[in-house]
């Protein structure tokens, strides 16, 4: 089963060598997890000042700058992994280097039929 890790962190607490060592030990750990058959995909995001948000309402659209919502902590990133169940999952999310920063969730990816092929 695949699962999506998804990593917050403020985007303000890591020094610009912190955050270039965190995505070193990221490539890292993404070669590991590929040897292990475990890897789908990962990347870092920009930060949310370069984000663009859309709603699309009675056919109308709106489009904000920033994120959809303030918070504490913002979307950083996201590893998408091969895991046997939850426990295996935690596992890993556990290793992220982004972690110790931040938080990272842990969802199940949906199967949905009729998607195209990777």
């Amino acid at each position: 089963m695949q699962y999506m890790l998804l990593i917050y962190i403020d985007e303000n607490v890591m020094s610009e060598a912190e955050r270039a060592e965190c995505y070193e030990k990221s490539a890292a750990f993404a070669r590991q997890l590929h040897t292990h058959g475990q890897y789908v995909s990962a990347a870092p995001l920009h930060p949310t000042s370069t984000a663009t948000s859309i709603r699309t309402r009675e056919g109308k659209r709106l489009i904000t700058d920033g994120p959809f919502a303030e918070t504490r902590e913002q979307l950083g990133g996201y590893f998408i992994v091969e895991a046997e169940n939850l426990d295996q999952a935690i596992e890993i999310a556990g290793q992220i280097p982004g972690g110790r920063w931040g938080t990272v969730e842990i969802r199940p990816v949906m199967e949905v039929s009729g998607l195209p092929a990777a």
